[in-house]
């Protein structure tokens, strides 16, 4: 049978179209010659996440993203995972976008649930995640330093202005004028030290015999130190306080009366009694001074002696006599 050319153009035609179709899908993430399973996912943020995007589990590629579409009613997104292996998913397994690195888009990685035995078909939806990127995360410890570093900067600047307010030409000058000063003050402390210097290499051998003698005192305090430290002092000590004990004693007696001399001190009719005593052994001394012959008496031819008469009988005869 001989093919026309009208056939032959017709079966170009729908070729073509065909394969511009297929094309068409291909680029879009569809494949019109394959049999792999389609999952759905709503987000409400896809974080920048774009079709063709590869979708992982455990880290290796099992699909990629076919489409991303707004919901009308919503305003969420609508993506379309398609999936080449035939590794069994989960209908509670999470599909997570997250970030790969810096420099890769945002994927989608499949965390499947293991322990849940109702396996996910074709069509199914699966819950959706979205994992802070490196960047984000990266923006969030950066923001406070930023934040900080902001402030450090506006109080530098503050300082800074404060700095050039203070720092006037007068000041300037003032400043320059106490650096040449204390370059002065310096330049007189280097020459001082220098005389010290030579000073105690002049006087190194008194010095030293200075230090000696510091020695030998040290050393004689130190014998000193020992003698006093092998001494008896507890004992010396507790002597001392027993004789303080005594004399503490003998002045509770001497204040309660005991004694001669605490009568003496305390009891009035003995005091009267020395005193009258006292002022009897006064007269007496006294008269044997005025009259030692009424004491002594020596005569040859016996002559009597004359009879004592007391002071006070002798004055009052001599009164009645006048």
């Amino acid at each position: 049978m001989k093919i026309t050319r009208e056939i032959k153009t017709a079966i170009l035609v729908i070729t073509s179209i065909v394969v511009c179709l297929w094309g068409y899908s291909f680029l879009k993430g569809k494949n019109l010659f394959d049999s792999n399973r389609n999952f759905y996912v709503v987000y409400d943020n896809v974080e920048g996440l774009s079709p063709s995007a590869p979708i992982t589990i455990n880290g290796l590629v099992v699909g990629k993203i076919s489409s991303i579409e707004i919901q009308k009613n919503t305003g969420k997104l609508l993506v379309e995972m398609q999936i080449k292996n035939d590794f069994a998913i989960s209908k509670s397994s999470i599909a997570s976008i997250y970030e790969p690195g810096f420099i890769g888009g945002k994927q989608i990685a499949i965390i499947p649930n293991f322990k849940d035995t109702s396996i996910a078909q074709s069509g199914d939806y699966l819950q959706g995640d979205v994992k802070q990127g490196l960047t984000a995360k990266l923006e969030d410890k950066l923001a406070p330093i930023q934040e900080r570093l902001d402030k450090v900067l506006a109080n530098a600047d503050v300082m800074l202005t404060s700095v050039n307010n203070v720092l006037d030409p007068a000041t300037q000058a003032n400043l320059k004028s106490t650096i040449a000063e204390l370059n002065k003050t310096l330049t007189h402390f280097s020459a001082a030290s220098a005389n010290v210097d030579k000073l105690l290499a002049d006087n190194k051998g008194k010095l030293d015999h200075t230090i000696t003698n510091i020695d030998k005192v040290s050393t004689n305090f130190a014998k000193m130190s020992d003698t006093l430290a092998k001494a008896n002092l507890g004992k010396t000590i507790k002597n001392l306080e027993t004789t303080l004990a005594n004399v503490d004693k003998i002045m509770l007696d001497l204040q309660a009366g005991k004694g001669t001399m605490g009568k003496l001190l305390k009891d009035e009719a003995m005091y009267k009694n020395l005193a009258g005593a006292s002022k009897q052994l006064e007269l007496l001394l006294g008269d044997m001074k005025l009259n030692p012959k009424r004491y002594v008496h020596f005569s040859l031819f016996g002559k009597k002696a004359a009879p004592y008469v007391a002071p006070e009988e002798e004055k009052a005869n001599s009164e009645d006599k006048k």
